[in-house]
């Protein structure tokens, strides 16, 4: 049973979530970039990383809110590899951030909105579940999806200068 001090699992996913959709909302106002935000939590719970897109403002095609926050989260461990860490993204990881999750070795990937496009956690490619990796990533898509997915599309409507949903 879960207590204030101790969340069950979805609680606190919902709660990393809603950190990560903060981040995707400096994406957009901010930079004027699309709103995707990532950060990396720790097996204790202790934040290591946190990004949203960055590819405009660095011009750097890798530069992915996820890449951004596993960047910042090797450089705090002084690791390339991120053992334990779950890392939260409000937009399924693509091919390019889903083999880095698999090269730091992230334990676990939560994320928001599912990516019909470019999704390679199951959505297009099931990239971080290729059983031909010698790491496995535990992945859970759709939290907070309600919100990361409206989000996405409101970005580009106004982009497209269309009212938002």
């Amino acid at each position: 049973m879960s207590t204030p001090d101790s969340p069950d699992a979805a609680d606190s996913d919902a709660v990393w979530m809603t950190r990560a959709l903060a981040l995707a909302e400096r994406a957009m106002q901010e930079d004027d970039e699309i709103p995707v935000g990532a950060l990396v939590v720790d097996a204790g719970g202790a934040v290591l990383g946190e990004g949203w897109n960055r590819n405009i403002a660095e011009h750097d095609p890798s530069a992915h809110a996820e890449i951004v926050a596993m960047r910042r989260a090797g450089a705090a461990l002084g690791n390339h590899r991120l053992i334990g860490c779950t890392l939260y993204v409000t937009l399924e990881p693509c091919a390019m951030c889903a083999m880095a999750m698999i090269h730091a070795r992230v334990a676990r990937v939560v994320f928001g909105a599912f990516d019909p496009k470019t999704g390679a956690a199951g959505s297009v490619f099931d990239v971080l579940g290729d059983a031909r990796h010698n790491h496995r990533i535990e992945v859970l898509g759709g939290v907070l999806a309600d919100v990361a997915g409206p989000m996405l599309t409101n970005y580009f409507r106004a982009k497209r200068g269309l009212p938002p949903r």
